[in-house]
């Protein structure tokens, strides 16, 4: 299924795609709020079909209750860093209130950055509570998939040392379009990711060069700290970021990035001086 969040008469509602068209379940909440439930949304009943016009936008599909981030897990991004992969996962965090949804704008604060880079990642949504589990078990865990951007600025990561404040600006986490459950994705290792800013296209590789697999992430984490319901792991970016660019490349306002997975969905935003 592919589930997302619309904002209809002043609540977010859950909604699922089907044959091209938007339907309102038939549950009081968001997406995040059913998934915290432990509801099947295969048994809900459909509240409603969508009218196309006018249009329900999408929101972001849920708001995390913590964004946990792996760091240089691609070997051909590691190759254009320069750097050697690391020998285990490399973890970070990035702050629930820099989620965005689809179309929304990623403001840029000319103040804090002038460095902003795109990165995009697989998403991967936690269905059920996970601590200590196995990797040979983990995405038995998995409620589902969506597109990330980890935007990055960058000069602020490099400069602090750690990367949390550079990659947790506000709207520097967009998210969506939807969300779709682990059943519709057999293979995690084996889907497509591409990045276009302006319609060109900057990053195009596969999720088959992870350093570290899905399921290798999700039981490495899960060895460390619990991982809850709702929770979102971002898997790492490939190549292509416009830091290691020559010349260098830096989002600007007036820019549109897109950020693709294959059988996930497109995630586009524009870019905006705050």
């Amino acid at each position: 299924m592919h589930l997302g969040t619309v904002h209809i008469a002043g609540t977010d509602r859950v909604v699922a795609l089907e044959d091209g068209a938007v339907a309102e379940l038939s549950f009081p909440g968001d997406l995040g709020t059913l998934i915290c439930s432990g509801a099947d949304p295969r048994g809900l009943g459909r509240r409603r079909v969508l009218p196309p016009e006018p249009e329900p936008r999408l929101r972001a599909p849920l708001r995390p209750p913590k964004i946990v981030a792996i760091g240089l897990n691609y070997h051909d991004h590691a190759r254009e860093a320069g750097v050697d992969v690391p020998a285990r996962p490399l973890v970070f965090a990035k702050l629930p209130s820099a989620v965005i949804g689809p179309g929304e704008a990623i403001e840029i604060d000319p103040k804090l950055t002038a460095r902003v880079d795109w990165e995009v990642e697989l998403a991967v949504v936690i269905g059920r509570r996970m601590r200590d589990v196995d990797a040979g078990d983990a995405l038995r865990y998995v409620f589902g998939y969506t597109v990330a951007n980890d935007v990055s600025a960058r000069d602020v990561q490099f400069a602090d040392g750690q990367w949390v404040r550079g990659k947790s600006f506000d709207t520097f986490c967009p998210l969506g379009p939807m969300v779709v459950t682990a059943d519709c994705v057999p293979d995690p290792q084996r889907l497509r990711l591409e990045t276009r800013v302006n319609g060109e296209t900057v990053q195009d590789s596969s999720t088959a060069e992870m350093v570290f697999g899905v399921a290798e992430l999700l039981a490495y984490c899960s060895r460390s700290f619990t991982l809850e319901p709702g929770d979102i792991l971002l898997t790492g970016t490939p190549w292509g970021c416009g830091e290691f660019m020559n010349p260098r490349r830096s989002l600007r306002a007036g820019d549109v990035v897109e950020v693709e997975v294959e059988g996930i969905g497109v995630l586009a935003n524009p870019v905006v001086a705050r």
